[in-house]
Formats: structure tokens, C-alpha cells, sequence
């Protein structure tokens, strides 16, 4: 039996519905709710519309960087680079394997990096010239405490980050991270943002606060979308296309 044949039979086994335990911090502690296989197809069809808006397709590389614990919210990012044919390499998040991100960012030459967090571009810093390395990169998403730093040395970066159980991913207006409304409640309280679970959601969620400053814009986006959009705030000041 090839390991062909293994695979085939397995994909005809029943599975059970769920397929993860979302585990998340939030403003009093840990919090928990369920991912079912189908929701999470729902979220890869998601995030697969948003980075096709940012021009990925058939044939381009890119690099995501991600850390172990966060592999519900990456899996669906993984679906989609897959459905648009990407090719894509993987980093850890952490700032230890910062020399892996570079090694990759050399060697795959990306269309776009994903997932940059603020440790990386910390651990990079001592080895290379940021703005150098990044500016020629098409599209950059990267964490909020990243985005500053990027936008500072001339890195057109847009805003990627897990809120919650969910995802926020900025278009390229730049003018916040969309939250898919279809599956996902998003609000400001006292300058901080919770989240909710739609009514499409299995587990029960909430509203959840998060302990993470920003606001939430409404209304229709100018890439069309009508997803609510997070502003996420770093030392007091929000994140726009103007930051």
C-alpha cells in the first residue's frame, strides 16, 4: 500500500465535527471555545479572499511566520495560501528564529511575509537593515507592535492579527484589520476590544473582553467590504493607513 492508497482511505473515515480546542488570552485569563472542521473552512475561504485582494496567486512564494500555539488561527492561513497555489514557507514567531525568517526571506525571495511579529524584527535588527530587507517585498502583514516599526523605516506593512479566537487582516486601504462579521462580533468598551461569537458559530461565545487597546470602525470599507475593521492602539496611538 503506497502512501497514496494510506491517504485515500483515510480521507473516507467519519472524523468527528470538531477539530480544535481554541485556547486564548483574554483581559481576566485564558479563555476556551470549539473550532468545528467546518468552521474552519468557512475561515480559510475567508482569509483566502482577503490575501487575493492583496494580489497573492498561482505561482508566487511567500513566507509566514507563525508560533506553534497559534496553529488554529494559522491553518486557515495555510488553506488559503494553498487554494491560490502560493508556494510558502514557514518561521517561528518567537524572535529566537529570527535567522530562520531571514535565511527564507533570501532563499524564497516572497511576494509577500505574513505574520511578522515585533521580537523578529527585534532579532533581525542586530543582523540587518529592516527597511532594507522588506521594502522590495509586495505585500507584508504583520502584527500590530510590528507595524509601527516597519512603517518607520518605509515598509508599506498592513496589519495581521489573531483577536481572540478570530482573525483580523488589514486590505490594502489600510484603514484596519477586517473581522469577518459573518462569523465574528467585534466591539470597543472603555477603549479595549472584545469579541463575540456569530450566530453561525457552534461553541457559544460571549462577548469576551480582550484587554487589547483599539477601536472598531464600521460601515463600508473602500476595498468594498462591509466587515467591521479593528484600529489596534500601540503606546497610545491608533494604527491607521496615516501611522
Amino acid at each position: 500500500m503506497t502512501r497514496a492508497d494510506t491517504l485515500a482511505r483515510a480521507g473516507r473515515l467519519d472524523r468527528p465535527a470538531l477539530a480544535y480546542v481554541v485556547r486564548f488570552p483574554a483581559a481576566d485569563g485564558t479563555r476556551e471555545t470549539e473550532l468545528t472542521w467546518a468552521e474552519l473552512a468557512r475561515d480559510t475561504e475567508w482569509a483566502t479572499a482577503r490575501l487575493r485582494e492583496h494580489g497573492l496567486g498561482a505561482g508566487q512564494r511567500a513566507l509566514l511566520t507563525m508560533s506553534g500555539f497559534e496553529g488554529f488561527w494559522g491553518h486557515a492561513v495555510i488553506g488559503a495560501l494553498r487554494a491560490l497555489k502560493v508556494t510558502y514557507g514557514i518561521a517561528e514567531a518567537m524572535g529566537w528564529d529570527h535567522r530562520r525568517t531571514s535565511v527564507f526571506h533570501r532563499e524564497l525571495r516572497p511576494h509577500a511575509v505574513i505574520g511578522l511579529s515585533a521580537e523578529t524584527l527585534e532579532g533581525l535588527s542586530g543582523v540587518a537593515d529592516v527597511g532594507e530587507m522588506f521594502r522590495p517585498t509586495s505585500v507584508v502583514l504583520a502584527r500590530p507592535a510590528a507595524v509601527p516599526v516597519l512603517r518607520a523605516v518605509g515598509v508599506s506593512a498592513c496589519l495581521f492579527s489573531p483577536l481572540g479566537p478570530a482573525l483580523a487582516l488589514e486590505c490594502p486601504e489600510r484603514s484596519g484589520a477586517h473581522v469577518n462579521a459573518a462569523e465574528w462580533r467585534v466591539a470597543e468598551r472603555d477603549g479595549e476590544l472584545s469579541v463575540a461569537a456569530g450566530e453561525q458559530r457552534t461553541s457559544p461565545l460571549p462577548e469576551t473582553p480582550l484587554g487589547i487597546p483599539g477601536r472598531v470602525a464600521v460601515g463600508r470599507c473602500a476595498c468594498g467590504s462591509q466587515d467591521p475593521r479593528v484600529l489596534f492602539s500601540v503606546a497610545g496611538r491608533p494604527l491607521s493607513s496615516r501611522s
